[in-house]
């Protein structure tokens, strides 16, 4: 072979050399030489596909700690939703079922569900603040919002998640759906405190709407009282009619005097009584007012009342000035406080 060394020389290159009995490239079949080429193109592509391989293994062990870059703007520069675009790229069939695929696969679906009530979620912590601040009620707590910001996140790394194989991506879904469950669970503690402080403001609106009902009506009732007894008053002003002769007045107010003590009152009520009943009738038993119809020493409205007395209410004094003295009691006090309310609007 032209080159070769003489038998039993060294080899520049060493003793364990070996002579190869490859024919060069040269003279090999075109065939065999472009098998050889795709051969060495494969053995450099190995190692890049190799290192690929572990990259997806890191960022899988890393889980939702890694932040993976997020979808990009689509045309016009807006973002796009990645929310209800969701698909995993390592699968074909869309998240929505269609014609062609009636059931999508179960990796997709849980995902969209995790974004969808992330979402809403998100929604309702917003509302469950802004309802506390529109009833302007103490609900208890300093705190009246929900801090979202670990559920953001979560849904942040679920959405960057989509360019993972299908099966890394049920870790990020399940962070995602536990992020929902604890913020699910403030948003209802603030909701039953507001439920509460709410039911607490209606019945303290209900008691107070009923203490001014009350109110209204005891005011119109002693407005009514008024006016009846400003009709009495007006009708008594005339001077009444004697019916008959009767009992005197000196002997009247004996009588009447006798029964103070019965009541409790003293000497210094009697004068009151005088003048309260000198006005009304001038202690006769039989004074009549023709105009309203009151009878009697106390000028009761109507006379018939005094039965209540006695049934010679009509020509006994001592049971008119029972009967008198017991009213006087129950609507003024005493004959110092009729005889005031007298003085100052002509009728008691």
């Amino acid at each position: 072979m032209p080159g070769a060394l003489p038998e039993g020389a060294d080899h520049p290159y060493g003793t364990g050399f070996m002579r190869s009995n490859t024919p060069p490239t040269s003279a090999r079949p075109a065939s065999a030489r472009r098998t050889l080429r795709k051969a060495a193109r494969r053995a450099r592509r190995r190692p890049a596909i190799i290192a690929a391989g572990l990259a997806f293994a890191v960022i899988a062990t890393a889980g939702a700690g890694v932040v993976l870059p997020t979808s990009q703007a689509q045309a016009g520069g807006a973002t796009e939703n990645t929310t209800m675009n969701f698909a995993l790229a390592s699968y074909s069939i869309p998240l929505e079922p269609t014609a062609a695929y009636a059931s999508p696969d179960k990796t997709s679906v849980d995902a969209r569900k995790a974004l969808v009530a992330a979402e809403q979620t998100i929604a309702a912590a917003s509302t469950i603040t802004s309802d506390i601040q529109a009833s302007g009620l103490d609900v208890g707590v300093p705190v009246t919002t929900v801090d979202t910001d670990d559920l953001a996140a979560a849904v942040k790394h679920l959405e960057a998640a989509t360019q993972l194989p299908a099966p890394l991506v049920a870790g990020f879904s399940e962070r995602v759906t536990a992020e929902v469950a604890s913020v699910e669970a403030d948003i209802n503690g603030l909701r039953g405190r507001l439920d509460a402080a709410i039911a607490v403001k209606a019945a303290q609106d209900a008691a107070q709407a009923q203490a001014a009902a009350e109110a209204a009506a005891a005011a119109a009732a002693a407005e009514a009282a008024a006016a009846e007894a400003q009709a009495s008053s007006s009708n008594r002003s005339s001077s009444p009619v004697f019916a008959g002769p009767g009992t005197s007045a000196g002997d009247a107010q004996a009588i009447a005097r006798g029964m103070l003590a019965g009541y409790g009152w003293g000497d210094d009520q009697f004068g009151c009584l005088v003048s309260l009943w000198d006005r009304e009738s001038g202690w006769n038993s039989q004074a009549y007012n023709a105009s309203s119809g009151a009878y009697g020493i106390p000028q009761a409205l109507p006379g018939s009342k005094m039965a209540t007395a006695g049934a010679d209410w009509q020509t006994n004094a001592a049971t008119q000035i029972s009967w008198g003295l017991g009213y006087i009691a129950g609507r003024y006090g005493n004959p110092c406080g009729a005889w005031s309310h007298s003085e100052s609007n002509g009728w008691y």
